[in-house]
């Protein structure tokens, strides 16, 4: 308690944020994070209202000797956001978006949310490409790539990363653009939170909606896997358009015929990226694939489309382990596979999906980012999720497995380091993910963090 008082007493003058302490009535609310499996106590939580907190937490975490967390939206489902024994860096207090239209930059504070983003943005019918669920935060889905329905036209949200203002590991804030700073940009383009506490970020944004073409034709698991095949097709010809995912999951709720609840179905979610008319058009021979389990295809506002998957996930009620791959092809093979764990999952909770690349995203060169290889053609992840502690041995296996028996079709050993797990694979998953920009990344992070102060991620340890 005396430790924590003195705490409060090195940040009074400095900070104007919230200071929060195990004592507090407050703390065990604001230290919880969306996965309900992960249970830290940090030292201190510092609430921050602007890039002057940030700097003042920094600066007191390394005075001390402390460990340094960082959260976002605390969306990650490794927990990175909130660390034990350590500060507790809570940026949701910076949730602000400024949007100017004629420039179409948005510039978003490193606390906000996806649907934040999308709200502004839409204002003035622009969007940037952001994820599946909107109460994501922007930071930690950016900083290590950001794959969401816009990526065939617009490609991943660090594509569309212009700039960012950071608080360095010494507290220094700093401006990193094409021009000044370029190599921090470069490695925040899916580097992950290796860097900093990034408080500002700035996005390009590109005319969408408000009206697009969502189609999602659900088909049962047990009929087979001709629809996911002809999708697959589909996709090979239309993909410069279309962002899409095969989803697998449990029918149920009224939308549903009742002999189908309880039954293992598959969703062919496609976002058309261009005009909605002509999306409905073309997307319409997906839902023409067999008999339909039910149907949510139809033109909608794009802020309603981002929304969609958001009752899926609901924050900190359910227990989460997700591992995912990229896939060099998609073949019939890895789709038997899919389907067969689709109906071996222990939770009826529990997703797992098929996402198509291309388009705007492939033609990014493995050098332009240190997110690399942009060669893959698909990725498979597998979302474990359940509500029973006593599950947590099944579910897991259930993930692992199944990302396990699919390394065969999977592309150089590559993973989307956000659906890493726990991070008991990081070092060699993380090495593998970036290849040959790996060494590079390591040099910005000797640079700018040669401490490794930020390491509650998929950690890129400095030079020794």
């Amino acid at each position: 308690m005396d430790d924590f008082r003195n705490m409060l007493d090195s940040l009074s003058l400095d900070f104007g944020g919230e200071m929060i302490g195990p004592e507090d009535a407050r703390f065990d609310g604001v230290r919880g994070v969306w996965n309900a499996m992960i249970d830290r106590r940090p030292a201190l939580i510092a609430q921050c209202r602007n890039a002057g907190d940030v700097q003042a937490a920094v600066k007191l975490a390394v005075d001390r000797d402390l460990p340094i967390a960082i959260r976002g939206g605390g969306h990650n489902v490794a927990g990175h956001a909130v660390c034990n024994d350590g500060v507790m860096i809570d940026l949701s207090l910076m949730r602000g978006v400024s949007v100017d239209a004629s420039a179409r930059v948005a510039k978003v504070q490193g606390g906000a949310l996806w649907r934040d983003v999308d709200t502004a943005t839409q204002e003035h019918g622009l969007a940037t490409p952001g994820g599946l669920i909107s109460d994501t935060g922007v930071a930690g889905l950016t900083l290590s790539g950001g794959i969401g329905w816009l990526r065939a036209q617009h490609g991943l949200s660090i594509d569309n990363l212009v700039a960012a203002d950071v608080v360095t590991a010494d507290g220094t804030l700093i401006h990193t653009s094409a021009d000044e700073n370029p190599e921090l940009l470069w490695a925040l383009q899916g580097g992950g939170g290796n860097f900093g506490v990034v408080v500002q970020f700035e996005f390009a944004l590109h005319p969408v909606g408000p009206e697009i073409m969502f189609a999602a034709p659900i088909y049962l698991v047990e009929d087979g896997p001709k629809p996911i095949r002809a999708w697959r097709d589909f996709l090979a010809k239309h993909g410069d358009r279309v962002g899409s995912l095969c989803e697998f999951s449990t029918a149920g709720g009224e939308d549903f015929p009742k002999e189908h609840w309880g039954k293992r179905v598959f969703t062919l979610a496609c976002v058309y990226n261009g005009d909605a008319a002509e999306g409905e058009a073309l997307l319409q021979p997906l839902r023409e694939l067999g008999e339909m389990s039910a149907d949510f295809s139809g033109r909608m506002n794009y802020c309603d489309v981002q929304q969609l998957f958001d009752t899926l996930m609901p924050a900190g009620d359910f227990r989460c382990y997700w591992k995912a791959r990229y896939l060099t092809d998609l073949t019939d093979e890895m789709i038997d596979l899919a389907l067969a764990n689709a109906l071996a999952a222990p939770s009826d909770n529990s997703l797992s999906s098929l996402w198509n690349f291309g388009g705007a995203t492939a033609k990014v060169s493995a050098d332009a980012t240190a997110f690399g290889d942009r060669s893959m053609d698909w990725m498979y992840s597998l979302d474990g999720v359940w509500t029973d502690p006593d599950d947590d041995k099944a579910n897991i296996a259930w993930s692992r497995e199944g990302w396990s028996n699919s390394e065969r079709f999977g592309h150089h050993g590559r993973a989307y380091l956000n659906f890493a797990g726990h991070g008991e694979d990081n070092a060699a998953l993380t090495r593998k993910s970036f290849g040959p920009n790996y060494e590079r990344i390591v040099e910005i992070k000797t640079k700018y963090d040669p401490q490794n102060r930020f390491r509650f991620n998929q950690n890129i340890a400095p030079e020794a």
